[in-house]
């Protein structure tokens, strides 16, 4: 279909089903927790709420899974996921 100069239909997205959330935040978590070993920075594009709060879990799964400090940053269009800075003043021995 031949759309007017410079305009494209509205992206209707459809939200995910609890199975397909359970799923996505099982598959994510492992391919992020890889990343984050490997280079320490995730960066993924998280437009819509659902995103949002979908990659947030899945940042928070990840420091479960590897036992440390994970922290996401989003900005309404993108979310970064990294090892947050742990506060050397909680884990001093005195």
């Amino acid at each position: 279909m031949t759309h007017p100069s410079g305009t494209r239909p509205a992206l209707r997205r459809t939200p995910l089903d609890a199975e397909e959330r359970a799923r996505s935040e099982a598959t994510f978590s492992r391919l992020v927790a890889e990343h984050l070993v490997a280079s320490g920075r995730f960066r993924i594009t998280a437009d819509s709420p659902e995103m949002v709060d979908l990659w947030q879990a899945v940042a928070r799964r990840v420091g479960e899974t590897l036992g440390r400090p994970v922290a996401s940053y989003a900005n309404g269009r993108d979310i970064v996921i990294t090892f947050a800075q742990q506060d050397q003043s909680l884990t001093a021995q005195p």
